[in-house]
């Protein structure tokens, strides 16, 4: 688990929408929520948790689909468990378990009856979260890096305030696939967000600039997103509660340090996964070589690698 690396600047709650069905991953989330998919032993939602408290958070919302607790249960304390660890000399095991409890005691859920977008699951969570501000970690992105990326922006929320996003610069081909932002005043690595574009179509970027699954959202982000009307796919969209921000408080986007991975595809999975061994140092001389000669068995094959 990362290191606590500070306060949250008045931001305390992170909400983590983990409603989702995970389509791309079946048959393998046909009983098995996409959240509890590992990536190096630990499942997405346990990452996106561990990110949340080692950047400062107290309380963690997750927004669940109706009759899916699985998330939370794997948070729950096992005595059972830990006993039998303990009686086989599986301390590190056993640590690790026990430690899931204490992140159990930060965490509850609210359930959002239909997936009506992101939006809606995170408005979910804010009816009862009152007028501050929270945070927002989507499990399927996983940040690797030295400080987590919720903390750079919480970070740029303390000296700034108002609303924080992750962003990354992408391809012109891949910017359709996200909400892109109308960029102003940009020292290199903070931009002032001037506006929001989900999901524009190929010649209509206002940026190459993409937003990706970390938020700060302000209050006004908050009051916004029960007056939502459908946006882009008929969803009620969290870019377009930001949007109708701007001008009103503060907006900015941080270009983080760090690796990204889309771990809502079978692809991006592979790749953090791989990631996460190979940064794990008993790991990594084995699963190197190993990897090794995977590629040159392709390249054997013919396959280009």
């Amino acid at each position: 688990m990362p290191q606590l690396t500070g306060k949250g600047g008045g931001v305390t709650t992170a909400v983590l929408p983990v409603a989702g069905l995970g389509t791309r991953f079946l048959p393998a989330t046909k009983v098995v929520p996409k959240e509890m998919l590992p990536v190096a032993g630990r499942p997405l939602v346990q990452h996106a948790v561990e990110e949340a408290v080692a950047a400062g958070l107290e309380r963690v919302v997750l927004v669940t689909a109706p009759g899916r607790d699985l998330a939370l249960r794997h948070f729950e304390a096992d005595p059972e468990l830990e006993a039998a660890l303990a009686a086989r000399g599986r301390s590190r095991a056993r640590t690790e378990i026990g430690a899931l409890a204490a992140l159990g005691s930060r965490l509850e859920a609210v359930e959002q009856a239909e997936p009506l977008g992101l939006g809606h699951a995170v408005g979910c969570a804010t009816r009862s979260l009152g007028p501050g501000p929270c945070a927002v970690l989507l499990p399927d992105d996983l940040v690797l890096g030295p400080v987590p990326c919720l903390r750079q922006l919480l970070d740029v929320h303390e000296r700034l305030g108002g609303t924080v996003l992750a962003v990354m610069e992408l391809p012109a081909a891949e910017v359709g696939k996200f909400g892109v932002v109308v960029p102003g005043r940009d020292d290199g690595r903070v931009v002032e967000v001037r506006g929001l574009v989900e999901k524009p179509a190929p010649g209509t970027e206002p940026s190459r600039l993409a937003v990706v699954g970390r938020y700060v959202l302000s209050p006004a982000v908050c009051a916004a997103l029960p007056g939502l009307t459908p946006g882009h796919g008929g969803e009620l969209q969290l870019t377009d509660a930001i949007a109708a921000t701007v001008g009103e408080a503060p907006v900015h986007a941080v270009r983080f340090e760090g690796r990204r991975f889309d771990c809502g595809s079978p692809a991006g999975m592979a790749a953090a996964g791989l990631a996460a061994t190979l940064a794990d140092p008993a790991l990594r001389r084995a699963v190197a070589a190993s990897v090794q000669e995977l590629l040159a068995d392709h390249r054997g094959n013919g396959d280009p690698a």
